[in-house]
């Protein structure tokens, strides 16, 4: 069986300049969980001087950040053709 992570290099990302996903800041700020940094299996959030940035770049649109967030995220799917694309092999 592979590992999750040659699993992961089959993926390929069509990405388009607007995020799909886009955390409220000031309530991000405010979170005392910030479950986000540590849910998110491709690891897209990141806090600094306790703000929290996420790069939607290598988003796998799981949606787990979105179930987790205490907060309510503004979250969408990608537009048609952007995103990631799953390829099995």
């Amino acid at each position: 069986m592979e590992s999750i992570e040659n699993r992961l290099g089959l993926v390929s990302f069509t990405v388009d300049s607007e995020p799909h996903i886009k955390p409220k800041s000031e309530k991000c700020e405010t979170c005392s969980l910030k479950i986000c940094l540590f849910i998110c299996p491709a690891r897209l959030y990141r806090e600094e001087d306790g703000k929290v940035y996420f790069n939607h770049e290598g988003c796998l649109e799981c949606g787990t950040c979105r179930i987790a967030c205490p907060e309510d995220l503004d979250w969408e799917y990608p537009k048609g053709g952007y995103g990631v694309h799953y390829q099995f092999g």
